[in-house]
């Protein structure tokens, strides 16, 4: 009888683990967090159908010059990496702003509304005017959210009026942002903090 229990226990130990590894694989492939620990080595075998694309270009409003890794350019799924070195072996930052398959672990996706990041956030947050470098960019004001690393940028469903616009936080009221359809536009997980 001992013999039968263990044999039941031991299956079903092997079964649990076979289909942690099933799911955990095939959602983490694609979960954004799991990029920030791999190198363009590993980006070339976790990612064999990605396309790379790669060069060097100027970022943070043009002071600071990086490589850059883009995944599936062109496509739903495109994701670019910045890399802290020339060899590619840290990551610097990484941005997308398509609906695809990539995921965030704190649940804020392209597409997510203000409400449901406030909700998240669990403390109100405050929102960057429009129409420069930072457009729409989130302040977390000290919520869930602030350590997450993730900056995020909201995009106006309807056209915003021009109070609404520059490098500032905007001063609206709940009727003015509901009027605004903000929706995340773009996720960066910035990694060289």
């Amino acid at each position: 009888m001992r013999k039968i229990i263990l044999i039941v226990a031991v299956s079903l130990m092997a079964a649990c683990n076979s289909a942690k590894k099933g799911t955990s694989n095939s959602t983490s492939k694609y979960t954004v967090e799991n990029l920030g620990r791999m190198d363009a080595e590993d980006l070339m075998k976790n990612y064999p159908d990605a396309s790379l694309e790669e060069g060097t270009d100027m970022f943070e409003e043009g002071t600071d010059e990086r490589p850059y890794t883009i995944l599936y350019p062109g496509t739903e799924n495109e994701l670019h990496i910045t890399w802290q070195d020339k060899d590619r072996t840290e990551v610097h930052d990484l941005r997308y702003s398509k609906s695809g398959k990539w995921r965030s672990e704190t649940g804020i996706n392209v597409g997510t509304t203000y409400d449901e990041l406030v909700k998240m956030n669990g403390k109100d947050i405050s929102v960057y005017g429009f129409g420069w470098d930072y457009s729409g960019a989130v302040d977390w004001n000290g919520g869930k959210l602030e350590k997450s690393g993730l900056r995020v940028f909201l995009t106006p469903g309807n056209k915003p009026e021009n109070k609404f616009y520059g490098d500032k936080i905007i001063n609206a009221t709940p009727e003015e942002i509901e009027a605004l359809d903000l929706k995340v536009g773009a996720i960066v997980i910035n990694y060289a903090i």
